[in-house]
């Protein structure tokens, strides 16, 4: 089997190499960059199997470089802060990225965040969802919003939507679910795999994009409870 290909994009360098030594332990194969425009390059070049970014980088910041990759790729998206900042995070998040793990951070951690991403990516739809909704076969239809669960599709009044591997988990267990109220809990702890609980603004960012994707009015916000899919 191919060893999974991490960009790391890291200034300080210590943190750089004992994080780059840490994951080749793991056996990762890790390009290791100390500025935005090199990450870019190397991005493009060797195209990744997953980013990991520093937020605060020279040359071309981290949310910067998130959103460029994001333009160009799905590819996962890890960014890195030094604070646990509101603004660091939801600037990350609404660039693009999949997850944030804020430093200075365990290396067991970072493993194990990287890992479940890539699983996500790796299998959009495949823990044994039962989806409702009116179906025909693998097709689920909300109004003019159709869920191809097979094909891993969406159509909205019969246009394709792209959405990320993450972005299209979320909408496949809010359509396992629909007119169900979703905690926040329930949303990280099924697509991003937090066992152990997490940082709810990921699910509030992600379900906004989602929402900007397939109709702000489709998801709706329950206050003190979650979000629901409108059937």
């Amino acid at each position: 089997m191919a060893e999974t290909h991490v960009l790391f994009v890291e200034d300080d360098d210590v943190i750089r190499e004992a994080t780059q030594l840490a994951l080749e332990r793991q056996g990762f194969m890790v390009t290791a960059m100390p500025d935005g425009l090199l990450g870019l390059e190397a991005f493009r070049a060797q195209r990744p199997d997953i980013a990991l970014l520093d937020v605060m980088v020279p040359g071309l910041d981290g949310v910067s470089l998130c959103r460029r990759i994001r333009d160009e790729s799905t590819v996962p998206v890890i960014m890195l802060s030094a604070r646990a900042d509101s603004i660091d995070v939801v600037l990350g998040l609404e660039a693009g990225a999949d997850d944030y793990v804020t430093k200075p951070f365990d290396g067991a951690v970072l493993v194990a965040r990287i890992r479940a991403v890539l699983r996500r990516f790796g299998h959009a739809g495949g823990d044994g969802l039962a989806l409702g909704g009116q179906s025909q076969g693998a097709l689920l239809t909300f109004g003019e919003l159709e869920v191809d669960t097979e094909g891993m599709e969406v159509r909205k009044g019969g246009e394709p939507v792209a959405l990320t591997p993450t972005e299209m988990r979320l909408l496949l267990e809010f359509s396992s679910a629909p007119g169900t109220v979703l905690s926040r809990d329930r949303l990280l702890e099924r697509v991003w795999e937090y066992g152990w609980g997490g940082d709810t603004r990921v699910v509030d960012v992600h379900v906004q994009r989602l929402r900007t994707k397939i109709g702000q009015d489709r998801i709706e916000t329950v206050r003190g409870f979650g979000y629901k899919l409108k059937a």
